[in-house]
């Protein structure tokens, strides 16, 4: 049966209609996932000797298990958005004599032989060999890449039973936070803690059945779940909707801009891929914190520069360059409408503003790091409002490509072309050029001043910029709902 089923899904990708379209994308993905492969291989293979580097008196294994309750809360809280969850038609075989129990077996087999559960093994199988090597005992090494099998496959029947939870995925990136914290602090050390509890699976091999019974008692909690799922009427069953008094209502002070302020507000809240874009940019406020603890970066003001565009426009640029593709279902209806076309940019405008003002304040603490970096990341949040603002909605107007809202955020390159790498120059390098070329030759204070009035003198012709980017819209608005009709584009 399982190789019926396979058969089948082979058949059905390579009879697709759309199995065509965006090859160059695809080809682009190919080599993107074999150049992660390789350098994964290559890092797990320099991994023993790089410990052995930066601790010389201590056991790479031992340093290696410190940190393993971070990978694995980590790759969970990444699968949540990167990981496909296995699909499969199973309609027409509910009515023939196919047992629940082998289309259930099949759909968990599928999502076992996923990719992301290779990408581990990339990074530990070369670790292993290079410690059998180096005279590292047979039995525990493979014993212990045993164990790290077992967590890989718990990780991902785990990531089956949460991925549409959004507490399950704040409540993990709330504790990886607050353990960092804990251990960055020496208020309480996740290391020393758990430690000891992976390293017992190198130093006594017979603990690799812990993670084996885990893993399996996470696949039967799956089995049992999906095989009640499996019904031809689940769908005609009666939902209860529990009331919810969030309905937005406070956008309607907004006057004109409202109701888009309301739609958009709802449509990135409702939907995974936009979702992702909001979380992904709370993480990021701390990539900072990658720079400014480590001293080689003490004097590099450019790369500070990077930092503070980055940083406080992120959510512009992973949101904003897909405008207004993000809409593009229902765009054709909307412009259709007697809906003034300024008004609709301009809530788009609001909705980036108030993003990269968020994102300042949450910058704010890296004044502890010194003034500097306050100033900085004070006038690139200005240049932000001011300039990148109207420039990524200008560029917005080449959009063409059509978005499906409910596919999973990673991986996932619909709507893109390549006005979304063209987008990158305007927005991130040219500011920080701009910086750069005035503290060379000037200093410091002059490269802030620099950037931080040509955001208000952005933010002082909005209007006309605005203006300018409307008739755009007008011009190129017969091309991008011709393009937004093709799907899967």
């Amino acid at each position: 049966m399982f190789k019926t089923f396979t058969s089948l899904q082979w058949k059905s990708f390579f009879r697709s209609a759309n199995l065509g379209k965006s090859m160059a994308i695809k080809i682009i993905m190919i080599f993107f996932g074999i150049y992660m492969l390789i350098s994964l291989a290559v890092a797990g293979g320099g991994m023993y000797f790089l410990l052995r580097k930066v601790f010389p008196d201590q056991n790479p294994m031992w340093m290696i298990s410190q940190y393993f309750v971070y990978w694995v809360l980590i790759e969970l809280f990444l699968r949540y958005f990167m990981q496909k969850l296995p699909v499969m038609d199973i309609k027409p075989f509910l009515t023939t004599p196919v047992k629940k129990s082998s289309i259930t077996h099949y759909i968990l087999g599928r999502s076992a032989a996923s990719i992301y559960n290779f990408l581990s093994l990339f990074f530990f199988v070369p670790f292993c060999v290079v410690l059998l090597f180096n005279a590292y005992p047979v039995l525990n090494v493979l014993l212990w890449l045993l164990a790290i099998c077992a967590i890989v496959m718990g990780i991902n029947y785990i990531n089956l039973l949460i991925n549409k939870n959004d507490k399950a995925l704040i409540a993990l990136g709330t504790l990886i936070v607050v353990l960092y914290a804990l251990d960055y602090f020496g208020v309480f050390s996740a290391k020393a803690f758990f430690g000891p509890v992976f390293h017992a699976l190198y130093a006594y091999p017979l603990t690799v059945l812990v993670p084996i019974v885990l893993a399996l008692l996470i696949y039967y909690i799956n089995y049992n779940y999906l095989q009640n799922k499996i019904y031809l009427d689940a769908t005609l069953k009666t939902k209860t909707v529990e009331a919810n008094a969030s309905d937005l209502a406070w956008t309607k002070r907004f006057g004109d801009m409202g109701p888009y302020l309301q739609l958009d507000l709802k449509m990135i809240w409702r939907n995974k891929r936009t979702k992702s874009q909001v979380f992904i940019s709370l993480l990021f406020v701390f990539y900072g914190l990658i720079f400014y603890t480590q001293d080689i970066y003490a004097e590099m003001m450019p790369m500070k520069a990077f930092l503070g565009v980055f940083m406080t426009g992120i959510f512009l640029s992973n949101f904003g360059q897909f405008i207004p593709a993000w809409d593009s279902s229902y765009y054709g209806m909307m412009m259709s409408q007697n809906i003034p076309l300024r008004k609709y940019l301009e809530s788009k405008a609001m909705l980036i503003s108030v993003s990269v003002v968020c994102m300042f304040l949450l910058t704010i603490p890296y004044v502890y790091f010194g003034w500097e970096a306050l100033a900085i990341n004070l006038s690139c949040a200005l240049y932000n409002l001011g300039i990148n603002i109207p420039v990524i909605l200008f560029f917005g107007s080449f959009n063409k490509k059509r978005i499906e809202l409910d596919q999973s955020p990673f991986g996932n390159m619909q709507g893109t072309s390549a006005n979304q790498f063209l987008i990158m120059v305007p927005v991130l390098l040219a500011p920080i050029a701009l910086f750069s070329i005035c503290y060379y030759l000037i200093s410091f204070e002059a490269a802030v001043i620099l950037l931080s009035v040509l955001g208000i003198i952005g933010f002082a012709l909005r209007n006309v910029l605005l203006n300018k980017v409307t008739e755009q819209y007008r011009k190129k608005k017969y091309g991008m709902l011709a393009g937004f009709k093709e799907k899967n584009s």
